[in-house]
């Protein structure tokens, strides 16, 4: 009896051991997981009553305000392009050195920022499409302006923690389509030279 005793005190002993060997890890923290199946590179016109007018993907939903301030969404893939229209009344000075700074203000979590210049004669449209990389909150940022009446401004926002190597073939695939939009945006009654 004496043995049968140390003999379950022994296999106790064991399982309590070996049970406890193993260390429980905790899950990884999830990313977002972005599907671009049967995303199609087609746009829509869009035509307002505000002072341009600009194409958009067919993927895409907007909003507008009576400022002709612009909310593009994407749904698919959790993104959301703010586009802000301000007048040039002697300003355009202000107006530049304001979109450089919201540009700039993710500096602090960005491992680099790279601008492009924009140029377009014929729509009278002149800009920069900026693309901040790291884990800033606005990875593309862009202005467009004709010098003369009319700025814009737009800014790329994810609604995920910005987490860049996640999100980067989000930000390349709205890339596209933002570089469409400031390539078919035009002004509207634009006839100064």
């Amino acid at each position: 009896m004496k043995k049968n005793k140390y003999l379950y005190y022994l296999l106790f002993v064991s399982i309590t051991l070996y049970s406890c060997a193993k260390e429980t890890l905790p899950k990884p923290k999830a990313f977002l997981r972005l599907n671009y199946e049967n995303i199609e590179d087609n746009y829509k016109i869009i035509k307002t009553d505000c002072p341009f007018t600009l194409e958009i993907s067919k993927i895409a939903n907007l909003s507008l305000d009576d400022k002709c301030w612009i909310t593009i969404k994407y749904p698919t893939l959790k993104a959301t392009l703010n586009i802000t229209y301000r007048p040039v009344e002697k300003n355009l000075n202000v107006l530049l050195l304001e979109s450089e700074k919201l540009t700039y203000n993710h500096a602090i979590k960005a491992e680099g920022i790279s601008s492009q210049p924009y140029d377009n004669s014929k729509n009278k449209t002149y800009g920069s499409l900026s693309e901040v990389t790291g884990n800033a909150a606005s990875p593309l940022q862009f202005y467009l302006t004709d010098s003369i009446r009319h700025f814009v401004n737009g800014a790329l926002y994810f609604e995920v923690q910005p987490n860049y190597d996640s999100i980067l073939p989000a930000v390349k695939f709205i890339e596209k389509d933002i570089k469409h939009l400031m390539e078919t945006l035009e002004w509207k009654n634009n006839n100064i030279q």
